[in-house]
């Protein structure tokens, strides 16, 4: 049993990236919601300048990831360059192939709230088994670590300073409506990630 564990542990942080990548293209993009993070900041360059998010991110994540590489954090290294990699792809598949179309544009405050339960939810998994999807959640685990606070809290207020930037450009509803998802999203991260519940690591006394 022992032996699967890491595979288990890999499975899920990939089927948590795939919902990331389906709830922020097929909700938060095709619903004009800003997300926080380096992927709002793709977002934006989306809106405002046509580049592709999935291209966008990889660029801010690789300074990210160069400098836990510098700490020789191997297992969160490893992790979160495949976990970065598989966003990359899932995201850019459902960007060039996909057909469906999740119009919820005259039920904002349901996107807001769809947003912010899946978002904690993958997001949740994803930390609580060692990976992350970009170089914003890192910092986000640095930062939590270095001040104390918890993981949903840190995420939320590097969220906002990218919610002020899309004021400049979206309409203040939508980015109402995204803080509503950001601070949903927030609690679950947290506490998924602190869940004291059954886990794959409890198996190996089975």
């Amino acid at each position: 049993m022992r032996n699967k564990i890491p595979y288990q542990k890999l499975c899920i942080m990939l089927m948590g990236t795939f919902l990331l990548a389906f709830v922020y293209f097929h909700i938060n993009y095709q619903n004009h919601l800003v997300d926080g993070g380096f992927f709002g900041l793709a977002l934006l360059g989306k809106y405002a300048f046509g580049l592709s998010p999935s291209t966008t991110i990889l660029l801010l994540d690789i300074p990210v990831i160069l400098f836990i590489l510098v700490r020789k954090e191997w297992n969160l290294i490893i992790n979160t360059s495949i976990m970065t990699i598989s966003f990359t792809l899932f995201y850019s598949l459902m960007e060039q192939y996909s057909f469906l179309v999740l119009d919820l544009s005259d039920m904002l405050i349901v996107a807001s709230i769809l947003s912010g339960l899946v978002t904690g939810l993958a997001l949740g998994v994803i930390l609580r088994y060692g990976g992350a999807t970009g170089g914003d959640e890192i910092l986000g685990l640095l930062l939590s670590k270095r001040f104390g606070l918890s993981i949903g809290t840190t995420l939320f207020i590097m969220d906002a300073l990218v919610l002020l930037l899309s004021l400049f450009y979206l309409s203040v509803p939508h980015v109402l409506y995204t803080i509503i998802a950001v601070g949903i999203a927030g609690k679950v991260t947290t506490w998924i990630y602190h869940y004291d519940g059954i886990s794959i690591t409890s198996s190996e006394s089975n």
